[in-house]
């Protein structure tokens, strides 16, 4: 696994395609506070969990003046059939060659079924409106997530 980042630190920036194929960077939002989820695949059943919840709870994030952004390593013509498919209402980025999830720490080993890889680390990070991480969370389970993180931030 790449080294988890601690709140306090910079957050690592990127710029990263979207569905749409405009770059997003994170200095896009300086500022502003942002949630940046880091998500394992497009579509499937704990990311669609995940990115409904964040979708659901948008508005309550974006009063409170939080942004979301979603990485994932899908290309973006994957992306913009989970956001269509899903009615998803905030950005998603590809992180194709995993860069970015390295740079958060969300990227590392994995177990399915008995079968080791490498990939994407289910991690999310708050980051405060100076660019510095306030929490960072790995390794986090899809199911009732967003509703914890709302509880957290005390919305």
């Amino acid at each position: 696994m790449t080294t988890p980042l601690t709140p306090g630190q910079p957050a690592p920036g990127f710029t990263l395609p979207t569905a749409d194929g405009t770059n997003v960077s994170l200095s896009d939002f300086a500022g502003r506070q942002v949630v940046v989820y880091f998500y394992p695949k497009a579509a499937t059943p704990g990311c669609t969990t995940e990115a409904c919840d964040f979708r659901d709870s948008l508005a309550a994030l974006q009063g409170a003046g939080i942004d979301v952004v979603g990485i994932s390593t899908d290309a973006p013509g994957a992306l913009a059939a989970f956001a269509g498919d899903f009615e998803l209402n905030f950005p998603l980025l590809s992180d194709a060659d995993h860069g970015a999830a390295e740079a958060w720490g969300a990227w590392g080993e994995k177990e399915v079924n008995g079968n080791k890889f490498f990939g994407t680390l289910r991690s999310t990070f708050v980051i405060n409106a100076d660019g510095t991480i306030r929490t960072a969370e790995y390794n986090v389970a899809a199911d009732g997530h967003v509703a914890r993180l709302r509880t957290e931030l005390g919305l």
